[in-house]
């Protein structure tokens, strides 16, 4: 029983996942890792939620904001990786180039760029 449960805990190793030298290397494995577009949306409301905790703290100079804004950023994020991508978040091992990503990509879904990837991989993008 302990061992099923492992390895329901345990993620796929992708051949990209041990060390990157630049964000423009690191960031197709982050869309990699971003393939199912319920998962691109959880992340976006979540940094939505960011950015009106981010707001409620300066407008209410209320700081406790902060961990909120902290919680609804990773919250949201988590479980589109836990329930839908099924993989483990990049914050765990690239916690700086994945909130870089993170924020690339709610920008390109503010911009009417968001794509989910092709059945060839990121060769081939398509817009969603």
């Amino acid at each position: 029983m302990l061992q099923r449960a492992r390895r329901r805990l345990s993620w796929p190793q992708t051949a990209h996942s041990d060390h990157f030298a630049s964000f423009a290397e690191f960031y197709p494995y982050y869309l990699e890792e971003h393939r199912n577009v319920v998962s691109r949306r959880l992340h976006f409301i979540g940094s939505l939620g960011v950015i009106g905790c981010l707001a409620m703290a300066i407008a209410t100079g209320d700081w406790l904001w902060l961990p909120v804004a902290v919680i609804c950023g990773y919250g949201f994020a988590w479980v589109g990786h836990f329930f839908f991508e099924k993989n483990r978040p990049a914050t765990f091992r690239h916690p700086l180039y994945s909130l870089m990503g993170d924020w690339v990509m709610f920008k390109d879904i503010c911009i009417g760029q968001d794509f989910a990837l092709g059945a060839s991989g990121l060769g081939r993008l398509q817009a969603v």
